[in-house]
């Protein structure tokens, strides 16, 4: 047998070099976790801040007259309201209403933006968003070109705004709103930098050329060393994106689902035309059949696949599960009947034949204060 040639970043000696344990994940060979362990990670960006190396996800630049009509149509959420320098979350969906990925908008000016796609879904999305894009733009991959990485926690701004100088005179990185994206030098690499992220901390996310990586990503742990900036894998960031409740494509979403069962019809801007429009809207009208929920389970760690159960039968499947570090308990996202979908329901799950308890509760799991509370 072949063995299957895994793709690196351009940090990965920097990854060896910290300890990091390397697992396959996605056709890339990516950190789980260093020698620090994934709880102490994963509480090291809820109280100071962590340093991710996203690289593996894609990036796709569409530019043009008509980009900005184009990419409207692609995406459920309003790109025709987004102003420049700002980003949106919304759904790549196909004609069915089902859900081909989960992607961050960035309008960089008038006439590029910027669609970030899950690294598992890179090819994928790139020959739907040439299917219906069509002529009517300029469509570009540069998945392989572009590094990236994020800066999360509380401390994440003091951290960047040390070796980052932004193209607007006057300016501090610190003063960039939630999903803003400005053009900057980070340790003197020209990037786009947004104040956006996966953890439900406060963070940026810095997008540099593919060979520029090595200095970013060196400046910032320098700067933020005596702050308790950690290099963070994938294990702890698996467990900070289920405290705060988002989504992971693979687990909660694909094109079996659709965005109002999984909980993401706010994402949908059904008074205007995108691809999957009028089948989300029939759904939404429908009503689903299943609902994602919240879990709290006791007795045992509920894991992807693992069955819900109520008065001994099963009804419905994990989709996410784990210890959360910051709320001290374990817990799960799952599908089930929206009969059973209310808070406070009583459940069970099924973790190697037995059933343990669980509890519908509202999500997220852990929500950060607001800066002033």
């Amino acid at each position: 047998m072949t063995a299957t040639i895994l793709l690196r970043t351009p940090l990965y000696g920097e990854h060896v070099a910290l300890g990091a344990k390397l697992v396959p994940f996605a056709g890339w060979e990516m950190p789980i976790q260093y020698p620090a362990g994934i709880v102490n990670e994963h509480r090291a960006v809820r109280s100071a801040a962590g340093i991710f190396d996203l690289s593996h996800m894609g990036e796709v630049y569409v530019r043009g007259r008509d980009a900005g009509a184009a990419v409207d149509r692609l995406v459920s959420s309003d790109v025709a309201g987004l102003e420049t320098g700002k980003a949106r979350y919304g759904l790549l969906c196909n004609e069915q209403g089902t859900i081909v990925d989960d992607v961050i908008v960035y309008r960089l000016d008038a006439e590029a933006y910027l669609i970030v796609v899950n690294a598992s879904n890179v090819a994928k999305d790139l020959a739907h968003i040439r299917r219906h894009v069509g002529s009517a733009a300029e469509i570009e991959d540069a998945s392989m070109n572009t590094a990236l990485i994020a800066v999360q926690g509380p401390r994440a701004s003091v951290i960047m705004s040390a070796i980052t100088d932004l193209d607007v005179r006057e300016a501090s990185i610190e003063d960039l709103p939630p999903f803003g994206v400005v053009a900057a030098r980070v340790a003197g690499a020209r990037a786009h930098v947004a104040r956006t992220g996966y953890t439900g901390e406060d963070g940026f996310e810095v997008f540099v050329p593919w060979d520029r990586a090595i200095g970013p990503w060196t400046r910032l742990l320098a700067a933020g060393g005596a702050l308790g900036l950690t290099p963070i894998g994938l294990g702890a960031r698996d467990t900070l994106r289920l405290e705060a409740r988002f989504s992971l494509y693979g687990n909660e979403i694909d094109e079996t689902t659709d965005p109002i069962e999984a909980g993401l019809g706010w994402t949908c801007k059904l008074d205007k035309d995108f691809v999957g429009r009028d089948a989300i809207a029939n759904a939404k009208e429908r009503g689903p059949s299943r609902r994602i929920v919240g879990l709290v389970v006791e007795g045992g760690v509920a894991r992807h696949g693992h069955a819900v159960v109520h008065q001994g039968a099963a009804v419905g499947r994990v989709t996410s599960g784990t210890f959360g570090p910051t709320v001290g308990k374990n817990i799960a996202l799952a599908y089930v009947p929206v009969a059973l979908s209310k808070v406070g329901t009583e459940l069970g799950v099924r973790i190697r034949e037995r059933d343990v308890a669980a509890r519908v509760v509202k999500t997220p799991f852990y929500k950060r204060e607001a800066i002033g509370e």
